[in-house]
């Protein structure tokens, strides 16, 4: 029997995963996949050993460390008994290059799908990259290069969330209708991100902002969608005020939120990319556990830009308003810019239209499966 394990540690990596599996599904019947992951991947017929942590930040990771070691334990023991020919890690670097060298020494492939960001932080990780896995799929079109340069056998297979941007049909105009959005008036949309730890520290922020633009204009609407795995009820205060203020609030949908909407305020992250493939102009902002901050600086040298967005550019195409930069003048002021100067708008949907133009004619989780093949010499 054909045996992948595939292993993830939060949402966004939960959903990659679960788009592979039902490629590999597709690709080869007989396959029986085991994994890390969540409800999504559950629901495509990956048998759960372990479940994602949605841990993130070098401080915030302390709170999970208890699932962490069982997960990693757990992991460890299916390797023995079940014997995998590939091993699929997505993301989550700190734990899973540690998977990936108990994967080697039980004999599989290791294929590492969305790679660590040695371009950011810690480029002296690529040889310990190149001893432990077999290949990488890279989603920033820049990675497969610094990687092959580095003799890593490494293939940009394009971004998943393409795939998600590409599902969703329906013009502006219909889907603020579908969602009881008034046609005619601006439209924001709010994504405050997508981890617990980033929702406390930005929906104060959120909110101020929100009251600041309804006193700027007579008429401005507004749609949050909330992130996949995360529930209102741990801050029941915050939604209480957004509803108050009639945001329309959603589970999930964030593409849709970014296409009926004249500008975004958005948490740096996966979400930013998302925007830009949409062609919405946004703002970026980030607020991290100050002594996460600290250390971060101190850590990641050498990168000009955090949104996704002005790494591929390579300039500051869209604004970035960090830790204390991150107030609510500063934040109001920007969107407000986004939403009245038509120069910057059509700055931004070029720039955004360029960086689609990496994307749009790949099929990532198409690609990966068939590396999964390729590692393990299967014919579909």
């Amino acid at each position: 029997m054909k045996k992948v394990f595939i292993i993830t540690g939060e949402v966004s990596g939960e959903t990659y995963g679960a788009n592979l599996s039902k490629q590999l599904k597709g690709l080869f019947p007989d396959i029986h996949i085991y994994g890390i992951g969540g409800p999504r991947m559950k629901a495509e017929g990956v048998e759960l050993f372990g479940t994602i942590t949605g841990a993130f930040g070098l401080t915030e990771t302390i709170g999970h460390l208890k699932t962490l070691r069982e997960n990693m334990k757990k992991t460890e023991e299916m390797l023995q008994k079940e014997r995998p020919d590939v091993v699929v890690l997505i993301d989550f670097p700190e734990f899973n290059m540690k998977v990936a060298q108990k994967a080697k020494q039980s004999g599989a492939k290791v294929l590492y799908y969305v790679a660590p960001q040695v371009w950011a932080w810690r480029r002296g990780r690529i040889k310990k990259i190149k001893a432990l896995c077999d290949r990488l799929a890279v989603i920033l079109p820049f990675e497969e290069r610094l990687f092959r340069e580095a003799s890593v056998d490494a293939e940009f297979v394009g971004h998943p969330i393409m795939e998600e941007v590409q599902k969703v049909k329906g013009s502006k105009a219909l889907l603020r209708e579908h969602f009881g959005l008034r046609p005619d008036v601006k439209t924001v949309a709010l994504l405050p991100g997508s981890r617990i730890s980033e929702l406390k520290r930005h929906l104060p922020l959120f909110i101020e902002v929100v009251e600041k633009l309804k006193k700027r204009y007579q008429s401005v609407q507004f749609i949050l969608p909330l992130a996949p795995g995360l529930s209102r009820d741990a801050f029941s205060q915050e939604f209480d005020i957004l509803n108050a203020m009639d945001v329309k609030i959603l589970q999930g949908r964030a593409t849709e939120a970014f296409i009926i909407s004249d500008s975004a305020l958005v948490a740096s992250g996966t979400a930013t990319l998302q925007g830009a493939l949409t062609g919405c102009p946004m703002v970026v902002v980030y607020k991290l556990f100050p002594l996460t901050y600290i250390i971060g600086r101190i850590v990641v040298r050498g990168v000009r830009h955090i949104s996704l967005v002005n790494i591929l550019s390579g300039k500051e195409v869209v604004k970035e308003l960090l830790q204390w930069h991150a107030t609510g003048e500063n934040v109001f002021r920007e969107i407000v810019r986004t939403l009245e100067d038509d120069n910057l708008r059509a700055f931004m949907v070029e720039a955004f239209r360029k960086i689609r133009a990496f994307y749009e004619h790949k099929n990532p989780s198409l690609r990966v499966a068939q590396m999964v093949g390729e590692l393990a010499g299967w014919r579909s």
